[in-house]
């Protein structure tokens, strides 16, 4: 139990870092088609990664009360959030006019909402066989592409086209992550890394926007009947990157590993600086390939600071309407205050 809490925090830490990092990087995807398929690899994975992670901890929706908690952690944030986001972008933009539409999410709130809603969609999909589930659910991904409707509005375009791999975690165990680890599928997962890096970068022109499943394929200029194929083929493939990922994440405990348990909090602020970052000068600094490197570790540096005891202590009456790390924090600051007037005898 011990091995299974460390990897799964180990993982979402690391995740959130690669969230972080593209999240950064996508000021550059137009001027360097290194960074082009750097992003693009990372958008392989990491979403569907998490999307598998969260899944693969929903398997206590049945219980009492879990429907009413996973509403009160997710759409209250969500409404929050959307309100707090919307504040933010009419002074950053300078917006002559403020709008605020809680049925389109901002940015990255989409995940809140999506998240929400598989959990919903568990009630049905969980009474069925896994395979049975899982080839439903990837048959609606590829069905709602041509419904052009199916967009942002509600994040439903995500909910459906993701929901498959948030089934897939549901249905895994422990064991089909620890099977990973053996050199043979590690070998293979960094031969599948090097193999989608140059095929990306041998191909430009493959959209990214693919990755994001925020679009029906009328908007991706792709309504053909091929459409359905071209996403069952990125399925496919983040399937197996998301395989290669998970066979290198360690199973010990480390300095990062509670910290994966607070990724929510990283998730929501991240926003805020990325957003401010993309709108300033600081930008034109990176432009080679060392100052890349230093973004890698703006991405870790601020997952740090947002995921720390201090930040998450400040901001859960927002997230998640309480005080509880607020108290827990005081009184460690009280008790270790009083050690060294004690030790020190300053009183």
């Amino acid at each position: 139990m011990r091995e299974r809490t460390f990897y799964f925090d180990n993982v979402k830490f690391i995740l959130i870092i690669f969230v972080v990092f593209g999240h950064l990087l996508r000021s550059f995807i137009e001027d360097s088609e290194t960074i082009l398929t750097i992003y693009k690899v990372i958008y392989t994975f990491h979403m569907p990664a998490f999307i598998l992670a969260s899944g693969f901890f929903a398997k206590g929706y049945y219980k009492k009360g879990y429907i009413k908690k996973i509403a009160k952690k997710l759409i209250i944030p969500y409404l929050i959030f959307q309100l707090i986001y919307s504040v933010f972008y009419y002074y950053l933009h300078n917006q002559s006019t403020f709008t605020l539409d809680p049925f389109n999410p901002h940015w990255s709130l989409w995940f809140l909402i999506s998240l929400f809603f598989w959990h919903m969609l568990l009630l049905l999909f969980a009474k069925f066989k896994p395979t049975i589930a899982i080839s439903t659910a990837v048959l609606i991904g590829l069905a709602v592409g041509y419904i052009d409707w199916i967009s942002n509005f509600m994040s439903l375009s995500r909910t459906f086209v993701f929901f498959p791999f948030f089934l897939v975690g549901y249905f895994a165990k422990k064991e089909h992550f620890f099977a990973l680890f053996k050199p043979p599928v590690r070998i293979g997962a960094l031969i599948m890394f090097a193999a989608v890096f140059i095929l990306f970068y041998t191909n430009p022109n493959i959209n990214y926007e693919w990755l994001l499943g925020s679009k029906p394929y009328d908007a991706l200029n792709a309504a053909s009947i091929g459409a359905m194929f071209t996403r069952l083929g990125f399925y496919l493939l983040s399937f197996i990157m998301m395989i290669s990922f998970f066979s290198f994440v360690p199973k010990g405990q480390y300095f990062f590993t509670n910290l994966g348990k607070n990724t929510l909090y990283v998730y929501l602020l991240h926003g805020f600086f990325v957003r401010v970052f993309r709108e300033s000068d600081v930008q034109n600094f990176f432009n080679d390939a060392e100052s890349f490197l230093l973004l890698a570790g703006i991405a870790l540096l601020l997952t740090l600071l947002l995921s720390s005891k201090l930040i998450t202590a400040v901001t859960q009456p927002v997230i998640e309407l309480s005080t509880t790390r607020f108290k827990s924090l005081k009184t460690r600051l009280t008790a270790a205050l009083k050690f060294y007037r004690k030790k020190y005898r300053l009183d």
